[in-house]
Order: structure tokens, then C-alpha cells, then sequence
């Protein structure tokens, strides 16, 4: 008897590590699981697949970044999420990025951005809004919900935000007043 085909891939377990932006989706959703459990189920059964794959996708994910033969950041989000959608560089002060971005058909109003510094080490890594697609009217606190807009969207609806260092170095918080 085979084994079953891996929902996220096609493969079977044993055909080696799983990739695509479905599985990506499933690792960001479970970065979020602790934050808005009820919206990550509806987008789990949206999906068709369950916790215990999301679990998987997640610690598939973990190990491949703390493997010792691991690739930079950049290299590996490519190798999961194939040729990024869109390339080009973004100024951030004096210094200049490499911006690569990738859909993300769970949130298609949305795009995964990673900027890296010459030489290719990453130095940001979020979603931003998609070409062409409107971003929400963001007047008061209670227009925030989850999914709907990005940090940049928030920071200018809520100038002066600042960025405030989280309990992680993926958990950026954003000060604002609102």
C-alpha cells in the first residue's frame, strides 16, 4: 500500500518537502493562529485542509530554516514560492532593496514582499497591497481588521506611527494613535 498524496503538494511524505504558495499559506496562517483562531479556521476549510496540516506545514517550515545546509532567506523563498510575481528595487532611505513579491491567492488583494540588501540577505518580509487593488478606508481603529489592510496602509492612515520591537524578531509591533 502507498502512501496518501500530500494535499499541499501532490507528493506523497516520503517524496521530501513540500512547497507552493499553498503551503506558504498554511505557514503564515499559522503565525496568526494566536492572534484570530476563528478567521485561520475559515480560511483552513477554505483551503480544505485541516490544523494538523497547517501543524506540519508550519514545523516543515521551522526545520528547513534552521537546517544546517539551509539557504539564505531569499533562495528559500524562492525555492517554496517559485519565481517571484514581480522583481525591482525599493529606496528606503540611502539604501537600495531588492524587491521580489509573490500572490498570495488566500488574501488576492495582497502580495508577499521580501527586500534584500545586496548580497542577498533579507532585511524585510511582509504583505503589501496589490497592484490595482483598493485598500480599505482606514478612519478609526475599529476599520482595522484582520487581513484587510497592510502596516504601511496603517501607519500613513495613523501618522506618526512608529514601529515597536515585538516579543520576536517576526512579531513587529505599530505604535500609533487613533
Amino acid at each position: 500500500m502507498s502512501a496518501a498524496p500530500d494535499p499541499l503538494s501532490g507528493s506523497t511524505p516520503a517524496s521530501g518537502p513540500v512547497s507552493g504558495p499553498l503551503w506558504f499559506q498554511l505557514v503564515l496562517l499559522r503565525r496568526m493562529a494566536d492572534h484570530h483562531p476563528e478567521l485561520v479556521e475559515d480560511a483552513l476549510r477554505e483551503l480544505g485542509v485541516d490544523r494538523t496540516t497547517m501543524r506540519e506545514a508550519n514545523r516543515r517550515w521551522q526545520a528547513a530554516v534552521r537546517s544546517p545546509k539551509t539557504r539564505g532567506a531569499g533562495t528559500r523563498y524562492r525555492s517554496v514560492l517559485g519565481p517571484p510575481e514581480t522583481t525591482g528595487e525599493r529606496r528606503v532611505g540611502d539604501l537600495v532593496f531588492d524587491a521580489a513579491t509573490w500572490r498570495v491567492p488566500l488574501w488576492p488583494d495582497l502580495r508577499f514582499e521580501v527586500l534584500s540588501a545586496p548580497g542577498g540577505a533579507v532585511w524585510n518580509e511582509w504583505l503589501v497591497r496589490a497592484p490595482g487593488a483598493h485598500a480599505p478606508t482606514l478612519r478609526t481603529v475599529e476599520d482595522l481588521r484582520p487581513w484587510s489592510c497592510t502596516v504601511d496602509e496603517v501607519a500613513r492612515a495613523f501618522a506618526p506611527a512608529r514601529p515597536m520591537e515585538g516579543t520576536a524578531p517576526t512579531r513587529w509591533g505599530l505604535g500609533f494613535s487613533g
